[in-house]
């Protein structure tokens, strides 16, 4: 396992949060994602023999928010 942090911004509310959390929670290989409205970011701690940081990225985009790179 490994963790990264994902700097998110456009997260307004707590349905923002659950929204990216439940996204990043859904791909394979994702042991637990934190998600924090006031921090703007997730703490993702996932398998990197089953999914990439770049497609950790990706799936929040697709939920309709940014990640700095």
């Amino acid at each position: 396992m490994e963790t990264v942090t994902l700097a998110i911004s456009g997260m307004t509310c707590g349905g923002c949060v659950r929204s990216v959390g439940n996204v990043l929670k859904a791909l394979d290989g994702v042991a637990k994602a934190e998600v924090s409205l006031e921090r703007n970011n997730a703490v993702v701690d996932y398998d990197p023999a089953k999914v990439g940081i770049e497609q950790l990225k990706r799936s929040v985009e697709e939920a309709g928010f940014e990640v700095a790179p």
